[in-house]
Formats: C-alpha cells, sequence, structure tokens
C-alpha cells in the first residue's frame, strides 16, 4: 500500500507540474503573439514612410541641376633664364623676346565675337524670363474651373514649349502655393484640384516684360 501510494503521490507531482508548464507556456506564446503584431505594424509604417520620402528625394533630385565638374588649371613650371653674358651684353634671343613682349602690349584687345554677343544676349533674355512659380500661379489665376496638376502641367507645357515641365514638380509647386494661400485645394473622389485664391499682382510686370521680348 505505502509504495502505491508513492506513486500516486509521484504521477500527481509530476502531472501538476506539467499543467503549470503548459499554462506558461500558453501564456508566453500569446505574449510573443502581441509583440509580434506590434512590430508588424511598426514595420508597416516605416515601409510606406520609406516610399514617401523616396519620391520626395526622386522630386525633388529632379528640380536641382546637375553640378558642373569644376577644372583645376595647373601653372606651368618656369624656365630658367640663361645667365647673363659678361660684359653686361644682352643676347639676341632676349632682345627677340623683349621686341615680341612690347608688340603684344601695343596690340589692341580683341572685339567680341558675334558668338558672344549673341549668347550674353540670350543669358539676359533668359534671366528675365519668369520662375516656374509665376508661370503655375498665372495659369491657374487665367483658369475658371478648378485644374489638376495634370492640367496644369499640359497647358504650361503648350503655352511654353521652350520649358519642359514634369507633373510631379508642377504639383510641388501648386502645393508650394496653397501653403502661402496663393491657391486653394479640392478634393473630388480621389483626384484633386487646384484653383488660384487672387490675381497674380506682382508677377504680371515679368509677363508683359517676356511677350514684348517674344514680339521683337
Amino acid at each position: 500500500m505505502s509504495e502505491t501510494a508513492t506513486t500516486t503521490e509521484v504521477a500527481s507531482q509530476y502531472a501538476a507540474q506539467v499543467a503549470g508548464d503548459l499554462e506558461r507556456n500558453a501564456q508566453e506564446q500569446e505574449r510573443i503573439g502581441a509583440d509580434i503584431a506590434t512590430l508588424q505594424e511598426k514595420l508597416t509604417v516605416l515601409q510606406h514612410d520609406h516610399s514617401v520620402l523616396v519620391n520626395i528625394q526622386q522630386a525633388l533630385a529632379s528640380t536641382v541641376p546637375a553640378p558642373s565638374a569644376e577644372t583645376t588649371t595647373v601653372p606651368s613650371p618656369r624656365k630658367k633664364t640663361a645667365a647673363a653674358p659678361a660684359g653686361g651684353r644682352r643676347s639676341r634671343a632676349e632682345k627677340t623676346t623683349a621686341s615680341q613682349g612690347r608688340a603684344a602690349a601695343k596690340k589692341p584687345p580683341a572685339k567680341k565675337t558675334r558668338a558672344a554677343k549673341a549668347a550674353g544676349k540670350a543669358a539676359a533674355v533668359k534671366s528675365d524670363a519668369p520662375t516656374l512659380v509665376e508661370l503655375v500661379r498665372r495659369h491657374l489665376a487665367a483658369q475658371s474651373e478648378p485644374r489638376s496638376a495634370a492640367e496644369v502641367t499640359a497647358g504650361l507645357n503648350q503655352a511654353h514649349p521652350e520649358r519642359t515641365v514634369q507633373t510631379t514638380v508642377v504639383r510641388n509647386t501648386l502645393e508650394g502655393l496653397v501653403a502661402k494661400q496663393h491657391a486653394q485645394r479640392t478634393k473630388q473622389g480621389s483626384s484633386v484640384y487646384y484653383t488660384a485664391t487672387g490675381a497674380p499682382g506682382p508677377i504680371a510686370a515679368p509677363e508683359a516684360a517676356t511677350q514684348a521680348e517674344k514680339s521683337k
């Protein structure tokens, strides 16, 4: 009887220990599952933010011109001059060099070529051209109905074929005008439309100058 009672008691202890281990295991699984769900949600948010930041970076890169390569001019080594001959007489080579230097000093400066003048005139005309913000604002103010970023881009490319305008850049410009309260944003379904909130005002003068330049 004593051995049977001892075996039963040992079995009861093992059963109680196994039941406790099972309960702790289930609780640990539930805790880890909750942590995994939280981390998965954070990972989804981070992936979405990464996509948005990549799109913004690409849009900004398209508006910044590529830096031009700088060239460094290395001065040529100086030539050693020969020692003056005895008696203070100058050699024939020195006399020839001195005469060439005087002739070069008396030569009048060369006149600007026609190509240089044309390049200067083109640069002056380009500096007077309106900025993209001015063009977008004027185009939006001239419309009687709200326009999307794609419609504004198409209108600018048609009115100014010499300037290549991208929809992403125009959309960023429109959002900047909205932030400055120069334009208003409205949403119809999944589409976004923009409307000017007033006359362009100070940017009308550059437009008149541009039209006068084109008439020439």
